[in-house]
């Protein structure tokens, strides 16, 4: 699997999945190329670090053109994770990647999902409702914000007392523990 990870923000996520197959070459899976939003993201410099090549997109060009889909041929991308990237993804990229793009959602979906789902305002509304869990749906994307077809969720129990940061720290944990176990299993 040639793998283009998406983000818009620190990137601790992608810093997981590059570290895991930089050092596990044997998964089957060669993350290939760093797109942000952002050109401020952290992510971008966590890449480089690790010399994986970086792309910044404009708001314009994403939405209005399809460059991009030329930027990810021209590295042999065959499959997309987003990893905090907060822009809706265009039909002409769902459609180019077909059942190839997958997201990470810091919520049990489809329980607070859908546009202006993501971070901490998932966290606080798990929070405000006194849920008794929460965790995080693995899904594919589709030209909708979090309704993709699931391919995998891991739940941790929450205490009355936890504040949205304690949750947040939490879900956190299971992502960098399962996001790259699911994209090994689809390398497979």
């Amino acid at each position: 699997m040639r793998l283009a990870l998406f983000v818009s923000g620190t990137g601790s996520n992608a810093r997981t999945i590059i570290d895991r197959f930089q050092a596990h070459p044997e998964d089957g899976v060669e993350v290939v190329l760093l797109v942000s939003n952002k050109a401020t993201a952290g992510a971008l410099a966590m890449a480089t670090e690790r010399d994986v090549p970086t792309l910044v997109l404009a708001r314009k060009d994403f939405y209005e053109t399809e460059e991009l889909l030329q930027d990810l041929a021209s590295f042999r991308v065959d499959f997309i994770a987003l990893a905090g990237f907060l822009w809706l993804v265009p039909a002409y990229l769902v459609q180019a990647f077909p059942q190839r793009i997958l997201n990470i959602h810091p919520a049990l979906l489809p329980a607070y999902g859908g546009r202006g789902m993501y971070g901490a305002n998932v966290h606080r509304a798990v929070k405000e409702h006194g849920e008794t869990e929460s965790g995080i749906t693995i899904h594919y994307v589709n030209e909708k914000y979090d309704e993709g077809n699931t391919v995998f969720q891991a739940a941790v129990r929450l205490d009355p007392e936890d504040t949205p940061e304690q949750i947040a720290e939490r879900v956190l944990r299971l992502e960098h523990a399962n996001y790259w176990r699911v994209l090994r299993r689809l390398a497979d």
